[in-house]
């Protein structure tokens, strides 16, 4: 793709109300595999991954979550929730919507829709893209956290970096 045309995607981005439609394609592009090596992320089998997104996340009202589109496909999500005591936020796009500078987007979108902070993020420290996606945001190295065997880098956005590194429990996201 050309610049201008990357550039027409980015604005064709936009966040929206998750359709039971929606859950299919976020089933897909979460059993990617080159998605999986670089999040960390185990997937859930079908049985568990719908009950999780229908229960767990759209059944929730702290769980703030949405839709990320591109010309009004569903390319991913956007959620954030509490855990711990902390809010988190997570995203997840498919792989034809990677490096094209709409996960930039769709997070700069989300975050004027969730204005509490400070807001934690812990990407998988081998996924330098996230990284560098929520660092251009604004957020900041706070510590390292394990899940499993696994290093994530803890970032906060409107906090005090240093303000973390203890273990959070399970992900919800």
């Amino acid at each position: 793709m050309t610049e201008e045309s990357d550039a027409d995607v980015r604005e064709a981005v936009s966040l929206r109300a998750v359709t039971d439609d929606d859950l299919e394609a976020f089933f897909a592009y979460e059993h990617d595999p080159e998605a999986v090596r670089r999040s960390r992320f185990a997937p859930r089998p079908r049985d568990r991954f719908f009950p999780h997104w229908r229960n767990r996340v759209l059944g929730d009202p702290d769980c703030l979550v949405r839709t990320v589109t591109v010309g009004g496909e569903a390319a991913g999500s956007v959620v954030s929730w509490t855990q711990d005591g902390r809010r988190f936020v997570g995203y997840w796009l498919g792989r034809p919507y990677w490096g094209r500078g709409i996960g930039t987007r769709a997070l700069g979108l989300f975050l004027e829709l969730d204005p509490v902070r400070p807001l934690y993020a812990d990407p998988f420290s081998g996924n330098t893209a996230s990284v560098r996606l929520l660092e251009g945001h604004g957020f900041e190295h706070a510590g390292t956290v394990r899940h499993g065997t696994d290093e994530h880098v803890l970032l906060v956005l409107g906090g005090a970096a240093g303000d973390g590194g203890e273990e959070p429990g399970e992900r919800r996201g």
